[in-house]
């Protein structure tokens, strides 16, 4: 099993980016996934995942209406569109896999794949 980020850079506040999360061994619409952060000073943060199934979503507070989370499953691949950057979502971005019945998705525990991550610096 192998996650693969990259789509990170740096942009300007008011901008946009949108960081692919390449999944291999693994059919990755076939699990829960993750979107976490880890911002300098700061603990992880979860930010978004998306559930099997039905692809049903959820998001952080703090980027709730900024950031949409999306798989293409032709290409294995999950997405995570970000717009509206703020200089407070600077931090290297981590896709992750959800263990299979966890209880929840907010301890690192909750997963059981990570990907190297990706960072993602909004500065004017």
């Amino acid at each position: 099993v192998q996650l693969v980020e990259s789509g990170g850079g740096m942009v300007q506040p008011g901008g946009s980016l949108r960081l692919p999360c390449a999944a291999s061994g693994f059919t990755s619409s076939s699990s829960d996934m993750s979107w976490v952060r880890l911002a300098p000073g700061k603990g992880s943060e979860w930010v978004s995942i998306i559930h099997t199934g039905g692809g049903s979503t959820d998001y952080a507070d703090s980027v709730k209406g900024r950031f949409t989370i999306y798989r293409d499953n032709a290409k294995n691949t999950l997405y995570l569109q970000m717009n509206s950057l703020k200089p407070e979502d600077t931090a290297l971005y981590y896709c992750a896999r959800v263990v299979v019945g966890a209880a929840g998705f907010n301890l690192y525990s909750d997963y059981d794949y990570w990907g190297q991550g990706t960072q993602v610096t909004v500065s004017s």
